[in-house]
């Protein structure tokens, strides 16, 4: 009886997850149409023409449908794969709206339907998930309440490398030690796809979430985030520096610290890298611009050779630091005004560090773990880790939308400096640690330990 009830489950899911036009050929009207230009994707345009990033379903629809009788139209075949010179039928609001609300009422039938296979197979096996990371350990709680499953959590613990050994040891295993998802550091998730370790799915609010931080077939996509920022101490520095020139100012002589060695923390690389992007604006040239700057920092006397931790930090020691904004942001917390910490997101140079999410292609759980994600990517699951302090993928779309309560606001540093956020791709990552690590003597000529 249980496998009649799973199988009806999984044809329901197929048919209510399979894709179905929201608009009929015949009733699609172009109220004006769009030339995508370099960095558009649908919806971005979708959230620029009607204020609603949903809207990219039925633009690619009407358009579709638009290519069949017009070949100057563009045919979409990948929502997330858009291509510079195409043209897009825009529709009118009216027809727009009506597309959005049955897409609505779409989703609602896929999640009732997920829920019940979810719920049948019972259990969902996590994996690198440390109860006080950015809150995973209420992030369970609820989950496991809200849907009275199970959730079996494997090495608290592990790194990214263990997640993808873990998949890799249990591909034929579907008992308790083989993870259904993983949460690892930005470059393992094209590597985990390229190695045939994970299985596409896409959330309901997959929109958005930005472009530049998820794979377009679905297989991984980013979850949280952080900045670099500066950490404080108010009781030794009184003006506090706004921005990554300031550090250079004469009044911050013996001051300035990193939360690691650039030579072999990724934390301090990317440290250098954010320092060089509020020079050049440039990713790609922004390495070197970074060592230049920490050589100058060196060279004023005002850069402090240690690595930085809440302890130098509460000693006065080591009064500023550079270190993610989570990281920095906690600890403010737990120093408890002794010291009095001020946590800074600079003007410029805002360069984001994303961790990513994804199901493993061999998970014994799959419905499980869609819903996890599904709970994850919802309002809900994003407050859960900004209360943490780890900025959700989607923190710029719930902005807008006014839904982060205003006293966890009131904690943050301004979401307008968020907003100016840069997302290293995988490439420029590595080329700038290359250009760092084997830069750092030379240049800056300093001995962080």
């Amino acid at each position: 009886m249980k496998k009649a009830v799973m199988l009806l489950l999984l044809l329901v899911l197929l048919f209510t997850l399979a894709p179905a036009a929201t608009l009929a050929q015949e009733e699609v009207v172009c109220e004006s149409d769009v030339v995508v230009q370099a960095d558009d994707w649908l919806s971005k345009i979708a959230d620029k023409v009607y204020g609603d990033v949903l809207a990219y379903q039925v633009i690619a629809d009407a358009t579709n449908a638009k290519a069949a009788t017009d070949s100057s139209y563009a045919t979409i075949t990948n929502v997330d794969v858009i291509e510079p010179g195409w043209k897009l039928c825009l529709p009118p609001v009216a027809a727009v709206q009506a597309g959005v609300e049955s897409v609505a009422a779409e989703t609602a039938v896929q999640m009732d339907a997920l829920i019940a296979a979810a719920q049948a197979e019972g259990m969902l096996t996590t994996i690198a998930l440390p109860h006080d990371w950015l809150n995973y350990g209420a992030m369970i709680e609820n989950f496991k309440a809200k849907y009275g499953l199970q959730v079996n959590e494997l090495d608290p613990n592990a790194g990214s490398g263990d997640e993808l050994e873990a998949i890799r040891a249990n591909k034929d295993n579907t008992g308790p030690q083989a993870p259904d998802v993983i949460d690892v550091g930005f470059a393992f998730g094209p590597q985990s796809k390229d190695e045939g370790l994970i299985q596409p799915y896409k959330v309901s609010t997959w929109a958005s979430i930005p472009q530049d931080v998820k794979d377009p077939e679905g297989y991984w996509y980013g979850d949280y985030y952080g900045v670099l920022a500066f950490e404080v101490n108010t009781d030794v520095v009184q003006n506090v520096p706004q921005d990554w020139a300031d550090l250079l100012k004469p009044e911050y002589k013996g001051q300035v610290a990193l939360a690691g060695d650039p030579r072999t923390s990724n934390q301090a690389i990317q440290s250098v890298i954010a320092a060089g992007l509020s020079r050049t604006g440039d990713l790609e040239t922004a390495a070197q611009a970074g060592l230049e700057f920490f050589a100058e920092l060196n060279q004023a006397g005002n850069f402090v050779p240690v690595i930085a931790n809440s302890g130098t930090i509460a000693s006065g020691e080591t009064p500023i630091v550079i270190r993610n904004d989570y990281l920095a942001l906690t600890d403010r917390d737990a120093l408890a005004g002794n010291p009095n910490v001020e946590v800074v997101v600079p003007q410029s140079g805002v360069l984001g560090g994303v961790y990513v999410q994804a199901i493993s292609a061999y998970a014994p759980h799959p419905n499980a773990a869609k819903l996890w994600m599904e709970y994850l990517y919802s309002d809900e699951g994003q407050l859960v880790w900004l209360s943490g302090y780890g900025h959700p993928i989607r923190y710029n779309d719930m902005v807008k939308r006014g839904v982060i309560p205003a006293e966890l606001s009131a904690k943050l540093p301004p979401a307008e400096l968020y907003a100016k956020a840069v997302f290293p791709t995988l490439s420029q990552l590595e080329t700038s640690k290359a250009t760092i690590t084997g830069n750092w003597d030379s240049v800056v000529n300093v001995n962080v330990q």
